[in-house]
């Protein structure tokens, strides 16, 4: 409503009631005023009226909401279904050009604008967790896998000779599979362990990059989140390899927005040597759904190459669904989700500690990697082969989702590369294990209810053994030196006694 309208209004309903809800509604208008003079995330969230004030506001200033449009192409926004108009707040022309992603659609000025509106806060964001320096980013709606490729394919025009990609080893499909299709060979580098983690082989990267020749390598392509025992990859001496030979430096930061420690890294490769790009999910750093990425770096020029690259249009679903997210949340709300996960980390690697001890395994030491753990399962892999998985599949089936239970030995082809150890990041890790994260969102209930029920799948698997009378032998994993079998087995008697008093 205009000053017309409420003055209107007025010679309906007492004056001075029009003009408190005028007051009112100015509250609102002043909030979206700031945020597109400021293009910054808010720093208390918005509640829901106003979001919705926002997004309508928006929708009316796409043609197809005009009340007088008359359509005549093959793309109208034309909607069929009333439940998918509304699910979309009636956004229905995407965002970009043929040209170029981050275009303006003349048909679509609201859709055009919660484009920009999108890309500056999240750009804010970016920021505030830690990399500073960033100079531009935009949200492309593709997964992260698709999104590398997007940045692979980019990199093609600017070195014509290119054929390799240098990629220390991270045992995720998605990871190998965006290089193989954008055209590229992976040079696979295995990564060494050092305690339990296992980390980036420098001098391995730098004798490939002298031995194929810089002009033949693409770039680098380097891991931030990962799995533990991997942690994240050395990426202030990569960025100075990469600076050095003069190689793009790409950087796989899937879920690593919401750690300090990968942004930090992040910040730091920048600031000493070379990164050209980073690439983080929207699903797993902002709690929407799958089906978005950031594609952000230092290079403004570089990243328009990048968007321009997009072929079509592209859904506008990504970037609404981080919109009202960040609007919700604003700085306030997001930094205290970053703090909590934190405090679930430390939370859940000491109980996961605790329970490793009761049944005679460990924590593995992984000190490099912010969100995910390892505890070893030694026991059960001496038991017998399939027992790893069975323990996976027993936590599945209970709705324990996430956990990752890692068998020794196995065996993966992928786009025609065949990983031995698959799943470990490596052709022998020393011991089996099983994976939990501590990713942003997680609560206290998250982790105690995954204790006790990874607890009761390692009572039940432990009485099972005894039934069969095995006793587990020790790996490679265990710090205790030669261990005395029978007391061993006298102590693990001990601690199921325990626990079935427990559970009883």
């Amino acid at each position: 409503m205009n000053p017309e309208s409420f003055a209107a209004g007025e010679r309906r309903v007492s004056p001075a009631y029009v003009r408190q809800g005028c007051e009112a509604r100015r509250v609102h208008e002043h909030l979206i005023q700031l945020l597109l003079e400021q293009g910054k995330c808010p720093e208390d969230g918005w509640d829901e009226s106003t979001l919705e004030l926002f997004l309508h506001e928006l929708a009316i200033l796409d043609s197809n909401n005009f009340l007088g449009n008359c359509g005549v192409g093959e793309r109208e926004g034309r909607v069929a279904s009333a439940l998918v108009a509304r699910r979309h707040y009636r956004f229905i022309h995407g965002i970009g050009r043929s040209g170029d992603i981050s275009a303006v659609q003349p048909k679509a000025a609201g859709s055009s604008l919660l484009n920009k509106i999108t890309n500056s806060l999240v750009l804010n964001v970016i920021k505030l967790a830690g990399v500073h320096s960033v100079t531009n980013c935009f949200v492309v709606p593709m997964a992260t896998g698709m999104s590398l490729t997007l940045c692979f394919l980019t990199l093609r025009h600017k070195r014509p000779k290119a054929k390799y990609i240098i990629w220390p080893r991270i045992d995720q499909k998605s990871c190998f599979k965006s290089m193989v299709t954008a055209g590229f060979e992976p040079v696979v580098i295995e990564n060494v362990l050092e305690g339990d983690e296992l980390r980036t082989d420098l001098s391995a990267v730098e004798a490939k990059v002298q031995e194929l020749g810089p002009e033949h390598i693409l770039c680098i392509h380097s891991t931030t989140s990962c799995f533990a025992p991997r942690v994240p990859d050395r990426l202030e001496e990569l960025a100075v390899i990469c600076a050095n030979y003069d190689i793009p430096h790409v950087v796989n930061n899937a879920y690593g927005l919401q750690s300090s420690k990968c942004m930090h890294l992040i910040q730091q490769g920048a600031r000493v040597g070379r990164i050209d790009v980073f690439v983080q999910s929207l699903d797993k750093n902002f709690m929407v759904p799958v089906g978005g990425a950031i594609i952000a770096g230092f290079n403004d020029a570089f990243i328009q190459e990048i968007s321009k690259m997009y072929p079509g249009r592209a859904s506008a679903s990504p970037s609404l669904d981080v919109l009202i997210t960040l609007l919700s949340l604003g700085c306030n709300g997001y930094k205290k989700l970053l703090k909590e996960r934190k405090e679930m980390f430390v939370y859940l690697s000491t109980q996961l500690k605790k329970l490793a001890e009761a049944y005679n395994e460990r924590l593995l030491q992984t000190p490099h990697n912010p969100i995910s753990l390892a505890m070893t399962l030694r026991t059960l892999d001496g038991h017998h082969d399939k027992a790893v998985t069975q323990l996976g599949s027993m936590l599945f089936t209970r709705q324990v989702s996430g956990a990752r239970a890692v068998p020794l030995g196995s065996v993966q082809t992928v786009s025609g590369h065949t990983f031995q150890g698959f799943m470990s990041h490596t052709d022998n890790y020393p011991c089996a294990y099983l994976n939990a994260a501590a990713a942003i969102g997680m609560k206290t209930q998250d982790v105690d209810l995954f204790i006790k029920r990874l607890e009761k799948c390692l009572n039940t698997m432990r009485k099972e053994q005894n039934k069969a009378g095995v006793v587990s032998g020790v790996d490679d994993c265990s710090r205790a030196g030669d261990v005395d079998i029978e007391k061993m087995t006298l102590k693990l008697d001990n601690v199921l006694g325990d626990k079935d008093q427990q559970l009883s």
